[in-house]
């Protein structure tokens, strides 16, 4: 009995824990809601206030009508599948050969590769457009999707996750004479959703938000993405934040539902990665 109670109550301090986490999370994503409804006077209220007063609706609508949203929205859909395709694609086959193939300095190749993952992206920025620039890709989709297709951290998710599957499958295919193309494409990726998944979503969350790279590669308003979009919103003087709210939302909005249908294959994945080194 005694077992029973102490169980029970680690049980509801662990479900307490998790909900005051929850609300911890959720209540950033409800505060945006809200403002995005409110006018700017009430958004500068002090103390602020949950509700707002007056509900404005047509916060959404000057949102579409001041900047170029649907130009924006489409930009950043073109630039996010872009990265994640080419992610998958590249990542994958780069996995593949750390996790199943032996080829002089691998173990050298891999290190140095996950050396690139201790170096911040702002500390090769400049170098960076200096290259883009020699290659003209400057304030066009190049320049947004082809360098955000390379990852050392989408490479060492996918190795580590193919390192997991058996054996035994690769050496049943070879005898078959499988070649080790086939092996990859026909038994390891069908076998690697739920990683495949997480890393689009990775790869996605990323690209969708991402602001310095587009911002100091592009320049014209027709290569805008949404993050830069809804900064202009946010001035060196004044902020309009029922508006920056607004478009946050509607740029928020695809993610969480993304999210929601591919929660399963996503959790599934991080859980299994990294079993074995």
């Amino acid at each position: 009995m005694t077992s029973y109670t102490t169980d029970r109550s680690r049980q509801i301090a662990v479900h307490i824990l998790l909900i005051v986490g929850a609300v911890l999370m959720i209540m950033p994503f409800l505060w945006m809601l809200s403002t995005s409804f409110k006018s700017f006077g009430d958004s500068m209220k002090v103390p602020p206030t949950l509700f707002p007063n007056e509900w404005h609706f047509e916060n959404y609508s000057k949102v579409l009508s001041t900047i170029d949203f649907g130009r924006y929205y489409g930009n950043t859909i073109l630039v996010t599948l872009g990265r994640t395709i080419g992610q998958l694609v590249l990542c994958s086959l780069a996995a593949y050969s750390f996790a199943c193939l032996k080829f002089p300095g691998k173990n050298i190749i891999f290190l140095a590769l996950l050396a690139v993952l201790m170096v911040p992206s702002q500390v090769v920025m400049i170098p960076s457009f200096v290259i883009m620039r020699e290659l003209n890709w400057l304030d066009t989709f190049y320049v947004l999707i082809i360098p955000g297709i390379f990852s050392a951290f989408g490479t060492f998710l996918l190795r580590q996750f193919f390192m997991t599957l058996p054996k035994d499958l690769e050496e049943a295919a070879k005898i078959d004479g499988c070649s080790y193309f086939r092996i990859y494409w026909n038994i390891y990726l069908p076998l690697s959703k739920s990683a495949l998944v997480s890393l689009a979503i990775f790869t996605i969350l990323a690209s969708w938000n991402e602001l310095l790279w587009p911002l100091i590669m592009t320049s014209s308003e027709d290569m805008r993405v949404l993050s830069i979009g809804i900064s202009t919103f946010q001035g060196q003087h004044s902020t309009d934040y029922p508006l920056l709210m607004a478009g946050a939302v509607m740029a928020t909005l695809p993610i969480i539902i993304l999210f929601i249908f591919l929660q399963r294959y996503f959790i599934e994945g991080i859980a299994m990665n990294g079993i074995k080194g």
